[in-house]
């Protein structure tokens, strides 16, 4: 039976899907961002441990499990949402109203999934409800991008369904809790949720479809679907020591891709990727500091992302471009855009007074305690290059470099006031903290400004800025140029295709050899029949009928020969 709260989740996935009967744009807006603030009221007024069961087959299916864990994501996830609704305000299209809220309240429900198969339902809608705002945008390039990130979030259900099932099997409970790897089920399952947070290798489809959403599609994007498998990890493989390699890894690569890339909400993807390897590196930790840090650290990243997006998502709507080779000097048109820009630059980028600071720094504290020394000289490399790529290129490209030319009008009102909310979120909890580490899952012994941590974080800020201005006056920094730069999806997007192109090519070739060759074959039986056969042929000439007596003669000697010697 089923406890008679609500489920967390209903209010926004079932209430998206009634927008359509409101006729007036700014009125399904505010109807959505209602009940947005009621569904948060509602996931505070379940108490700890409450639960929801539900009995399906053999199964009994916990639909909601509520403890610190799932109540900060919970928290995060409808704070993104009432910022993205607001940012959306003034958007016509239903398709995108609808989805939104829906993706949104489908990770809602996953963040309070007690078990696998619950998880599972809830995974699988935020990969459909989300693939509609990349194909909201209406063109090909969106089309294509949405079918290869809908492929890769439905291989990611599946693998979770094939390891819960594997799972159910193995250990008689599909209970949704901390899993050892070491069996082919728990193995689906990390592969699974490190899909869908992007680990090395799988991790293309983020830079590949987030950039091809619609304005506000990516800002949604941003919020949720790495976000939730950050959860997962954290819920079902916290202190499973092959995530530091992995999330050191993350944290390190897109720094490379991302200096050399042009479009600039395809920056912020990698950037995205970058941030993702600090929560797996503590994930992978596992210590209360480490797994404090970690929800910390998605909390401050959904908002400061979504601050970046939005900016971005601002100069595209004004401008129809994001390309850093076509902006520029773009701070006299858009003043306020360019403020909130610099906010969330400098919140990822850990400036002390700024969001980023306050939980990254316990991440990083977490894996110099556990004498990780090479891992945080890695995550300190990375710190370095944020603040190259989303720190500085983001605002300066954008906002500051060569004059463009480009003149338009600021950012709609909507848009600047989600903006301004979300800069001062940021600019708030790195101040004061408090309400963040009263929120995390453990209690918090940690105080981000010491004289250590704030000196070492501005010697970092501050050579990585020096190193960014002599690049650029030397002409060493890469250029913002036109080009297309692929990454590990140039293996389905360019040596499979070739691949296929050739294989192709040879296979038509080879058949056509072979079909050459029989009809050759069939074309030489063909003419040997007619000219046995044929009208003039010697079969079908008239024959004596002596000459046919005799011929008969012949054969029966010849049988009877045959039978007397055999």
């Amino acid at each position: 039976m089923m406890t008679s709260s609500l489920a967390p989740a209903l209010p926004l996935v079932v209430g998206a899907l009634l927008t359509p009967i409101f006729r007036k744009r700014w009125v399904r807006s505010a109807y959505l961002m209602l009940l947005t603030l009621a569904s948060l009221a509602n996931m505070w007024a379940l108490p700890d441990g409450s639960s929801g069961e539900i009995a399906l087959f053999s199964y009994t299916l916990t639909t909601i499990e509520v403890d610190r864990l799932s109540r900060i994501f919970g928290t995060i996830f409808h704070i993104a949402a009432f910022l993205n609704i607001l940012y959306s305000f003034h958007v016509k299209d239903t398709l995108q109203q609808i989805c939104g809220p829906m993706y949104a309240g489908a990770a809602i429900g996953a963040a309070f999934a007690g078990d696998l198969i619950t998880l599972f339902v809830w995974w699988e809608l935020t990969a459909i409800a989300s693939v509609f705002l990349i194909w909201a945008r209406r063109t090909n390039r969106s089309y294509r991008a949405g079918m290869r990130y809908l492929i890769v979030q439905v291989a990611s259900g599946v693998l979770l369904l094939a390891g819960a099932i594997l799972y159910s099997r193995d250990t008689g409970t599909i209970a949704f809790e901390h899993m050892t790897l070491g069996s082919l089920a728990t193995w689906l399952i990390f592969l699974a949720f490190g899909i869908k947070c992007a680990f090395p290798f799988f991790h293309n489809w983020l830079q590949d479809a987030y950039p091809e959403a619609t304005v506000t599609g990516t800002v949604w994007l941003s919020a949720f679907t790495t976000k939730l498998a950050i959860y997962a990890l954290a819920r079902g493989f916290a202190g499973t020591d092959i995530l530091i390699p992995i999330g050191a890894t993350m944290a390190a690569f897109p720094i490379f891709f991302a200096v050399i890339e042009n479009d600039l909400r395809r920056v912020l993807a990698y950037s995205l990727n970058n941030q993702l390897g600090f929560m797996v590196v503590g994930i992978g930790v596992g210590t209360e500091l480490a797994i404090n840090g970690t929800a910390a650290h998605a909390f401050c990243h959904i908002l400061y992302k979504a601050l970046l997006f939005m900016s971005m998502g601002a100069v595209l709507y004004r401008t129809g471009t994001v390309k850093g080779s076509e902006l520029g000097g773009l701070y006299k048109s858009m003043p306020w855009t360019t403020i909130f820009c610099c906010v969330g630059a400098a919140s990822i980028s850990a400036f002390p007074l700024f969001s980023g600071f306050v939980s990254k720094s316990l991440i990083q504290s977490a894996t110099a305690e556990n004498h990780h020394t090479i891992v945080w000289l890695i995550l300190l490399f990375a710190s370095a290059g944020v603040f190259h790529h989303s720190g500085i290129k983001i605002p300066f490209f954008a906002f500051f470099a060569h004059d463009s030319g480009k003149r338009c009008k600021e950012a709609p009102p909507n848009m600047l006031l989600a903006m301004g909310i979300t800069a001062t979120l940021c600019i708030g909890l790195g101040c004061y903290p408090a309400p963040l580490y009263a929120l995390l899952p453990y209690a918090v012994d940690y105080a981000p400004y010491t004289t250590s941590h704030v000196i070492t974080q501005l010697q970092v800020l501050l050579f990585s800025a020096l190193a960014f201005g002599f690049l650029q006056r030397t002409g060493i920094y890469p250029p913002e140029l036109r080009s297309t730069n692929l990454d590990t999806d140039v293996v389905y997007r360019h040596w499979l295709p070739t691949l296929w192109r050739h294989g192709s090519a040879v296979l038509s070739r080879t058949r056509a050899t072979i079909v050459g060759a029989a009809l050759a074959v069939i074309e030489r039986l063909i003419q040997e029949i007619a000219r046995h056969h044929g009208p003039q042929g010697l079969m079908a000439r008239t024959w004596a009928t002596g000459s046919l007596v005799f011929l008969g003669i012949i054969v029966m000697a010849a049988y009877l020969v045959l039978y007397l010697i055999l």
